[in-house]
């Protein structure tokens, strides 16, 4: 009986206005320059003496949530003198704004020469400390982080606004009193939203990185599966750090404004000392010395003792030659860690993206907020062999959870905008446009309500080639709703000319995600070419392999090839793929083709025309750096790797099983590496050598890639005809040197084109043995002369070189091509020029 009374009185007491549980205070405001009116980015609002506090937006503006009544706010802000300001205790909304007076201070003692400019003083001393403060010298540290991500289109153009789903989605941040409009008057509609919380452990000697996501949460225009943005949006992508010459942002090489070449790229002024926190800090102005150059222009503070890097505030000149973007901002609070070097504290990063000027802008913010560090104690190599571990209810975190754990406060703006993307996500006309996106992006289209299936590529649904004549194709793949450890696809084509269906089916097992542990299936009946066999790394490129099979492909030799394969791979330690695979292949040329199938190679000797292959293939894979991240039943390598990339594989050919021919070994060895050289730019090469001590017919051999299409590729020898060359044994080199805006940067007719210098080279020795140049009669049964192939000269290599110029119009790629050996050989060109279209920032 008495608990009911007891129950009520509780509920009366809660919903009291004088109990101080349910009493919130709303401030607002906005930071202000005193002198001048502009706003003061990123500066700090609190209550002195306690932990409450917040910090203000890239225009100044601030809210705080307070559930205790307080007597006066403070804010302050680098380079500002902190002002403080009597409020109410009994209001519930208040306005508060704070103008803030400079703060410049005499400066601490530091010894200069007389003649230099003082702030290379504290530059010089900077270098010397380096090392005691730079993170990369820990064995080991981790910590919580908590990253939000707010993505907005802004200064929506007249002509994107009148379509249907931005109408729509404008109509639903009107409606809740969420439209901002930019200084034109044209509207800034919010698009995304993310929160994730997440542990992050690094390990160094060997560097080793881990984030496991806790919790997750999509608003707005997300994808069906947010399993990969998860992992994507989380701490591992928004490491911004100074302390290395080089930081990538947007997959652009920036030099640091403490650097060791610092004095080459920038320009310094020594503005004055000031406090934050408990240091007392140098404040240094900072400016490339060519606007072009991909560097920041902000400001930095060291501290006065210790020489650390303590706060940045810095930002990339829109002259910078970086395409589509118009705004790079960084700050970034630092902390040292209880080993001493120091760790980020609160980083804030805004990216503005315009295509131009006058068309409508991508506008994201980051935010990021790390606590409870722990330094100096590693865990277990094993520890780290995932890269990211998602919580399987990450995504499945209530709304109540960010708003009780988010370590920083959401303005009332914030608030609104998460409110109406969780609208604007569920909107029909915006599932369709996301619809359309995921067709264009991954080619393939959602298959009914419940999208266990997906109808795709589109780009391969139909072509044309003088073999097969008109050829169309249909294709599907599963998705994980069917189920999360099985990948099925399959695909079915059809020729007008040769009457002929092709069809192929695979099915991949995931039996481990830790580790990677999976079992392939894959069978096929299609037409291929001699040209393009065992080129697995030239056909990365859709674009190239479309052309090669498209008009006249009689030049590559096709044939039909029936192929049966089974294959196992998995991760036997961090990033160290094995795998090996059973093939069996069955060929059956469509051009004139024979080869002695005994040890007699005199003419009238008995010869073949069709030919079966039975193969065990091993192979071993090392990329020390690459970052995978995975959804259900996928797995995808992210970022920009500083190390090379190692591939080794040997394939043995097995004779008679399932009527297989020959009994043969190949060996083959790749490196790959993109490498950092600074101003200089950036240098991509592939080292690729073979041998195959064995004696087989031609296609069965190595033969090197050419290009015969009007479209340049990076992995193709771009002025060798197809099939003109075939080794047994070889090594070559494909360069590729990416000059930025090195030299066009320095003409100041040129670089306010934007146009980047790109140099290539491709160097190939190669050679046949007599063996098996004899493999192949030269005349048919009834004396009709049969394609041969040609070897490389031993001793004299193929070599062709190139220059030209990218980020024409943005997109457009140009090469000037020219052949340096075997320039005298029939049908061959000795100079090219080719093209390519590619989205590089």
């Amino acid at each position: 009986m008495k608990l009911v009374p007891a129950w009520v009185s509780l509920w009366l007491l809660l919903l009291s206005g004088n109990v101080a549980l349910a009493q919130r205070i709303v401030f607002s405001g906005r930071i202000t320059e005193a002198a001048t009116g502009q706003p003061v980015p990123f500066a700090s609002v609190y209550v002195k003496g306690t932990t409450f506090g917040t910090t203000a937006d890239d225009d100044g503006r601030y809210e705080l949530k307070l559930s205790q009544p307080v007597d006066s706010l403070t804010a302050s802000a680098v380079g500002y003198r902190p002002r403080s300001r009597k409020v109410s205790r009994t209001e519930p909304l208040q306005t508060v704004n704070f103008p803030l007076p400079s703060a410049a201070q005499q400066l601490s003692e530091v010894v200069i020469r007389s003649t230099e400019n003082p702030a290379y003083a504290i530059l010089r001393k900077v270098q010397q400390h380096k090392k005691l403060h730079d993170k990369g010298q820990l064995d080991a540290f981790e910590f919580d982080s908590y990253n939000r991500i707010e993505v907005s289109l802004s200064d929506i153009s007249d002509r994107l606004a009148r379509r249907k789903v931005i109408r729509d989605m404008t109509a639903v941040a009107d409606g809740a009193g969420d439209l901002a409009r930019t200084a034109s008057g044209k509207p800034t509609v919010p698009l995304f939203a993310s929160e994730v919380m997440s542990r992050y452990y690094v390990r160094h000697r060997p560097n080793r990185e881990r984030e496991e996501i806790k919790h997750s949460q999509l608003h707005g225009v997300a994808p069906r599966d947010g399993t990969l943005l998860s992992q994507v949006l989380g701490s591992s992508f928004q490491d911004y750090d100074f302390y290395p010459n080089w930081q990538v942002v947007l997959g652009k090489d920036f030099i640091s404004p403490i650097a060791d070449g610092w004095r080459i790229t920038y320009d310094y002024d020594l503005e004055d000392t000031v406090q934050i926190g408990q240091d007392r800090c140098y404040q240094l102005k900072v400016f490339p010395r060519r606007t072009q150059d991909l560097a920041f222009t902000g400001r930095i503070w060291i501290t006065t003792g210790s020489y650390a890097l303590r706060r940045v505030d810095l930002e990339v000149d829109p002259k910078a030659n970086i395409n589509f973007v118009d705004q790079i901002r960084v700050y970034q609070d630092l902390t040292p860690s209880s080993a001493g070097p120091w760790l980020p504290q609160r980083t804030r990063v805004v990216v503005g993206m315009k295509p131009t000027k006058k068309q409508t802008g991508l506008l994201v913010r980051f935010t990021t907020v790390n606590r409870n560090f722990l330094a100096g104690e590693p865990h277990e190599l094993p520890f780290y062999d995932q890269a990211f571990a998602a919580d399987i209810n990450a995504l499945k975190t209530p709304a109540s959870f960010f708003e009780q754990n988010r370590p920083d406060t959401l303005s009332r703006q914030e608030q609104r905008t998460m409110a109406v993307l969780d609208s604007v996500g569920k909107l029909p006309s915006v599932r369709s446009f996301l619809e359309i996106a995921d067709l264009v992006v991954n080619g393939y289209k959602e298959l009914g309500p419940r999208g266990r299936f997906e109808l795709g590529p589109i780009l391969s649904t139909y072509t044309y080639n003088n073999v097969e004549g008109s050829r169309v194709r249909l294709g599907f793949r599963s998705t994980p709703e069917l189920s999360p450890n099985w990948l099925l696809q399959g695909y079915t084509a059809y020729g007008t000319r040769d009457g002929e269906f092709k069809y192929g089916l695979s099915a991949d097992r995931i039996l481990n995600r830790a580790n990677w542990t999976v079992f392939s299936a894959k069978y096929s009946h299609d037409i291929d070419l001699v040209a393009l066999l065992d080129n697995d790394l030239a056909l990365e490129s859709p674009l190239f392999e479309a052309a090669a099979r498209f008009g006249n492909i009689k030049p590559g030799l096709p044939l039909w090839r029936d192929m049966t394969s089974v294959t196992a791979q998995s991760d036997l330690f961090h990033n160290f793929t094995q795998k090996i695979t059973l093939r069996h292949q069955r060929f059956d040329p469509l051009y004139n083709f024979e080869y002695y199938t005994g040890p007699d190679h005199r003419l009238g000797a008995p010869t073949a025309q069709n030919f079966n292959l039975s193969e065990v293939i091993f192979e071993s894979r090392y990329a020390p750096d690459e970052v995978l991240i995975q959804n259900k039943n996928r797995r995808y390598a992210v970022g920009l790797m500083k190390w090379p990339v190692f591939t080794f594989r040997y394939t043995l050919g097995v004779p008679d099983v399932l009527s297989s021919d020959f009994k043969y070994h190949k060996f083959n060895f790749s490196m790959t590496q993109s490498v950092q050289l600074g101003q200089l730019g950036r240098t991509e090469y592939i080292l690729d050598a073979g041998y195959i001590p064995s004696t087989v017919p031609y296609p069965v051999l190595k033969s090197h890639l050419g290009n015969e299409s009007p479209i340049y590729t990076s992995n193709a020898y771009n002025l060798m005809n197809y099939f003109e060359f075939v080794s047994d044994r070889y090594a070559s080199l494909h360069v590729e040197h990416y000059f930025e805006g090195l030299f066009i940067n320095a003409v100041p007719l040129l670089k306010k084109l934007d146009w980047r210098l790109v140099a290539s080279g491709n160097v190939l020795y190669g050679a046949v043995s007599k063996a098996n140049q004899n493999t192949t009669p030269a005349y048919d049964a009834s004396g009709l002369p049969l394609p041969t192939f040609r070897p490389l000269t031993p001793g004299t290599p193929y070599v062709e070189v190139g220059y030209g110029v990218e980020n024409i119009l943005k997109f457009i790629r140009v090469d000037f091509l020219h052949r340096l050996t075997y320039r005298s050989l029939p049908d061959v060109k000795t100079f090219g020029v080719k093209v390519c279209a590619q989205f590089k920032l």
